[in-house]
């Protein structure tokens, strides 16, 4: 069964975009080198700390994101960008119903 997907928080298209299976509820849209996420967090989420080889930037476009890396918590609201380095360790909290745009860049391979 899959999860429900916060259908208010993006048009139609993107709703209807494959599932992501993963410690959070996204749309998955697939590129070359690089996956587009299209989330939505509950209020009170929590995304335990963690590293990924993947190098990530995201827009938030509605709610706000408490992202903490080397024990400094930043916070980020509608319309601002964020960076986490790839291998970086991580963690995540959502205090409001939040929703955003997440691009995972993989690592090149030369």
């Amino acid at each position: 069964m899959t999860k429900p997907f916060s259908s208010n928080s993006y048009p139609e298209l993107i709703n209807s975009l494959p599932e992501y299976i993963g410690r959070f509820e996204a749309r998955k849209l697939e590129a070359k080198d690089c996956d587009v996420l299209f989330a939505s967090y509950p209020s009170g989420t929590v995304i335990e700390a963690h590293s990924h080889d993947t190098e990530n930037v995201g827009i938030i476009t509605h709610g706000e994101l408490l992202l903490t890396m080397e024990g400094e918590t930043q916070r980020f609201d509608a319309g601002e960008w964020y960076h986490v380095p790839a291998n970086k360790e991580h963690a995540a909290k959502f205090p409001v119903e939040t929703a955003e745009i997440e691009f995972w860049f993989k690592p090149h391979s030369d």
